[in-house]
Order: structure tokens, then C-alpha cells, then sequence
């Protein structure tokens, strides 16, 4: 089957609520897990077939939000996939967090054998756009929300959303995030959102494909733990926002 023609038909699979403003993302019906991890396997062999039958590697888009957790699922990728990095992340606090991670990241790829050649994009940083993405002057409570919850859904799709208009701008054949490789991560909500930008995206055939996965399976996570080390990797103590970093500071 051609990487070029083979296409997830959501819709068969899953039904999905549109993502409005003034509907919760926790209201989204979820895909099961197993589904994705079968329908990420399938596409995995698809472009490997087609890798060996002398076809070039597919283009991805990698949302990442720092070196660690971009590591173990850089090293799984880059066999099928022609790389580049996306390193968008308004909700990094403070901006020295923000270019610290930034930094290690671009550090690491220089070093790291399965990232030889990858690109990275790092688009300007304006923590103005996440405050305004989670729209916390309207909804104050989610301030003190903990992980997982409606503050961190309006995140992902913040910055999925941009990674995807970038992917569809520069016609890229593929797009995921590395998020899903954190437990503290909600990778059923990022696949969900996933599917409804791709469908805003992909229009008539045309646009990049939305690449259901949830990395931390298959001891995904701890091989990104495994690499850190390796490469003495900075691993942040909290996710990246100041309502994150305060919970954390509370906790002593």
C-alpha cells in the first residue's frame, strides 16, 4: 500500500464533537487505546513496505517540547520518516525555562546518531499567545487545575493547532506531537484533537495526515528515561506553565 494513498478513515472509527469555544475538550468522546496503538502499527509497516519497494521516506512534523521527551520518539520515527522538529511552546514560564529547553534540545540533536540531519523549528517565543489560548480571563479557575484537566487540553490544542497550520503551509505528508510520551499527559484528548485539526487541515485530499500514537506504550517513556541519561539530558521538575511550576513549588 503507497504511504501516498494510505489513509486512517477516522470517521468509520471514531465520532468526534467539533471543538467550539465555549465547549470543554474534556466533553470529547475518546478514541480506545488499543485502536490506536493497532492503527499506528499498521501505517509503521505501510511506510516500511514502501521504504523497501525503493519509495523515499515520508515527510513528519514533530511537535516537541523538550529534548527528553522528544528523544525516544525521535529514535522510533526517524526509521521511517524524514524528520523535522517543531518546538513551539508559549506556555514555557519563565523564558529563561523556555530558552533552557529550547538550548538542551538543539544540543541534543547535534549529538544524538537518529537525529543526524533532523530539522528543527523554532518559532518566536510570546507567552502572550498561551494566556490567551487557555483564555484564563475568562475561566480563572483553571489556574489551580492540576494536570490533565481542561487548562492542559486548551494547551495542546494551542500548540498542535499551530504545528499543523505550519505542516499544512509547508506540505508536509505527515504530523505528530511527542506528548504523548509523558504519564502526566493525556494522549486520548491529543489524539482527539489530532483527528478534528486534521480535518480542518486536510481538505480534499490535500494537507497532512494526523499520526494517531501514544508513545509512552511499549515502554516508551522509560526508554526516553534510558536516553536522558545516556546523554545527560536536563529533565525539567514540572510541565512548563506557572500554574505548573506553583503546584509543584507547593507540593516543597
Amino acid at each position: 500500500m503507497s504511504i501516498w494513498t494510505f489513509i486512517f478513515d477516522y470517521d468509520e472509527i471514531f465520532y468526534y464533537a467539533l471543538l467550539k469555544k465555549n465547549v470543554a475538550l474534556m466533553e470529547l468522546p475518546m478514541p480506545p487505546i488499543r485502536s490506536v496503538v493497532q492503527q499506528f502499527d499498521s501505517l509503521i509497516e505501510a511506510i516500511h513496505k514502501d521504504i523497501a519497494n525503493g519509495k523515499p521516506k515520508p515527510t513528519l512534523l514533530l511537535h516537541v517540547c523538550c529534548g527528553p521527551c522528544s528523544s525516544a520518539v525521535i529514535e522510533q520515527l526517524s526509521q521511517v520518516f524524514q524528520i523535522t522538529l517543531y518546538y513551539y511552546n508559549p506556555n514555557i514560564y519563565p523564558r529563561a525555562e523556555y530558552e533552557r529547553r529550547r538550548d538542551e534540545l538543539k544540543a541534543f540533536i547535534q549529538s544524538f546518531p537518529p537525529a543526524m540531519g533532523i530539522g528543527l523549528v523554532v518559532p518566536s517565543y510570546d507567552s502572550a499567545e498561551f494566556y490567551r489560548g487557555i483564555d484564563v480571563e475568562h475561566t480563572p479557575q483553571l489556574k489551580f487545575q492540576p494536570e490533565k484537566q481542561e487548562r492542559c487540553r486548551r494547551c495542546y490544542l494551542l500548540r498542535m493547532d499551530k504545528a499543523y497550520e505550519y505542516a499544512a503551509d509547508h506540505n508536509f505528508d505527515y504530523i505528530t506531537t511527542a506528548l504523548s510520551i509523558s504519564p502526566h499527559k493525556d494522549s486520548q484528548v491529543i489524539n482527539a484533537i489530532g483527528v478534528q485539526l486534521q480535518k480542518k487541515y486536510r481538505i480534499e485530499g490535500h494537507g497532512p495526515h494526523f499520526i494517531l500514537a501514544d508513545f509512552k506504550k511499549r515502554n516508551g517513556f522509560k526508554r526516553s528515561l534510558e536516553i536522558s541519561g545516556e546523554y545527560d539530558l536536563y529533565r525539567q521538575e514540572y510541565c512548563g506553565c506557572v500554574y505548573s511550576m506553583e503546584r509543584i513549588s507547593a507540593k516543597g
